[in-house]
This record gives structure tokens, C-alpha cells and sequence, in this order.
């Protein structure tokens, strides 16, 4: 088992095609080597595919987590300096030492982070729509998974994990989580999932979704009579269904599975 030194996309095969991004901090099981590629599955969801070797480093247990959309570790406790890594929302690191405004964290190389950009692992606060808001803005990304860019998906599992949330990769796996159907005439509520063919977004309260989406080319906050319509004029069609999922706590070591 490693841990991700910097961002890498995840790729069907050998610079072939990526499905997924992997983020720094992320744990992937290298099932075999081949050359410089890495051939294994990242053990947060379970995606499975090939990455280029250099990026993985020495596992860490972790002790913090990023809360901003993005941040940057540099090669000394100072803003001034050079930028080393970058990393985002979600991102798990280990720190090994504060000093000042600044968290020296376990890797590869001397890096520091802002400490305002770090919470302590367990500090979760259940909150989706607050944290899919964090994203607004992101450039949109297909398979992307980081504050550079993502994909609806990406940002449907980014803001539950960022809650403390279990959450599947992709819109199909995601469409059929724990949680009750709702009908067409039922009211969406804050944190409930609307989804199409390829597609999903999250009610966030008085008739609007948040969402990343190909039409905008970013992650943006609209009235949801607006997309609807929208989308159904698109090839995408109309939705498919809505959600309201069963909050399931996200394994972390030690710990044990709860619901919510």
C-alpha cells in the first residue's frame, strides 16, 4: 500500500484513457509492477487501473485533511517561497510538526501546508451542501477529482467525503446508494441527489442544485427548474431519479461502521 505524492490520473492502461484523478494523501494497493507503471486500485473507492510509479511514496497513518478547495505545501514555513505540491479538498496528510501558521507533513520531500487549511482527520461536520459550495467555481473535468477540475461524480463523492460520508465514484453506483426514492411531486431537500442518464447533481435547498456540469464548464449553483429543463433537451434526457440518501460514516481506521 502507498500513498499518492502529488495528484495522478488513474489510467485504464498504460498512457491510455484516465477514469479517474487520485489526489495527494490518497492510499493505492499496487497489485503488480510494469516498467514505471503501477497497476493496482485506490483504496478509497475501489477504482482500479494503472499510474505512473514516481508518484507513490511510503503509506502514512493520517492525522489531518485539507478543507480548502485547494492549497500548496511549500519547501519552507513561508508564504514567500517557491510552491512544491499541490493538494485539495480532501486531501489526508500526516503532520509531524507545527510551527506557527504553518504544519510540516509527512512525505518524500520537506514540505509545509497552512494550518488554516487543515482540520484534524475526525472533524467532520455531515454538512454536503456546504462543502459542494466550497467547490463552486471549479473548472469542470471529466474523471476530474481535485480544485483544478471535476466531474459531477467527483463532486457529488468530494462533498460527502468531505462530511465524513460514504460515497461511490461514479453516478451509477451513486444512484443506487442506501436512501428513499422520491417521486417526481416530492420536494427536494438540502442533500438529496437528482440524477440522469450520466449525470447528477445536489439539491441544495430552495430550489436549486449545485453541480459540475459541461454546459457551464464548472461547478455552479442554479434554480433546479432551470436545469431540468435544460438537461432534458439534451441527449442526457430527463432524470432518471431522486434520492434522498441513508448518511453512512465513511471507515477510518479502527473505527467502526455507523449510520446516520
Amino acid at each position: 500500500v502507498y500513498s499518492l505524492a502529488g495528484s495522478a490520473w488513474l489510467l485504464e492502461s498504460p498512457r491510455g484513457h484516465a477514469d479517474r484523478q487520485l489526489i495527494f494523501g490518497d492510499r493505492f494497493v499496487e497489485l503488480e509492477r510494469e516498467g514505471n507503471w503501477s497497476f493496482g486500485y485506490s483504496s478509497k473507492d475501489g477504482y482500479v487501473g494503472y499510474l505512473g510509479a514516481a508518484c507513490l511514496d511510503r503509506t502514512f497513518l493520517p492525522t489531518h485533511w485539507v478543507t480548502a478547495r485547494s492549497t500548496y505545501a511549500r519547501a519552507s514555513a513561508n508564504a514567500m517561497v517557491s510552491l512544491a505540491q499541490d493538494l485539495h479538498l480532501n486531501s489526508e496528510v500526516r503532520v509531524t510538526e507545527r510551527s506557527g501558521a504553518w504544519c510540516r507533513i509527512a512525505s518524500r520531500d520537506r514540505l509545509y501546508v497552512p494550518a488554516a487549511h487543515l482540520a484534524e482527520i475526525d472533524s467532520r461536520d455531515g454538512d454536503v451542501v456546504a462543502w459542494a459550495r466550497v467547490m463552486l467555481g471549479t473548472p469542470y473535468v471529466w474523471a476530474g477529482n481535485s480544485g483544478f477540475g471535476i466531474d459531477c461524480s467527483g463532486l457529488v463523492q468530494a462533498a460527502f467525503h468531505a462530511a465524513g460520508l460514504e460515497c461511490p465514484p461514479d453516478s451509477d453506483l451513486q444512484e443506487a446508494m442506501p436512501g428513499g426514492r422520491l417521486s417526481e411531486s416530492d420536494t427536494l431537500s438540502a442533500g438529496d441527489l437528482v440524477f440522469w442518464n450520466g449525470h447528477v447533481a445536489i439539491a441544495s435547498g430552495n430550489g436549486t442544485l449545485i453541480h459540475a456540469n459541461a454546459h457551464h464548464m464548472s461547478v455552479v449553483e442554479e434554480p433546479d427548474a432551470t436545469a431540468l429543463a435544460r438537461i432534458a433537451s439534451t441527449d442526457t434526457g430527463p432524470v432518471t431519479s431522486r434520492l434522498r440518501p441513508t448518511h453512512v460514516n465513511r471507515r477510518r481506521p479502527g473505527s467502526r461502521l455507523k449510520q446516520a
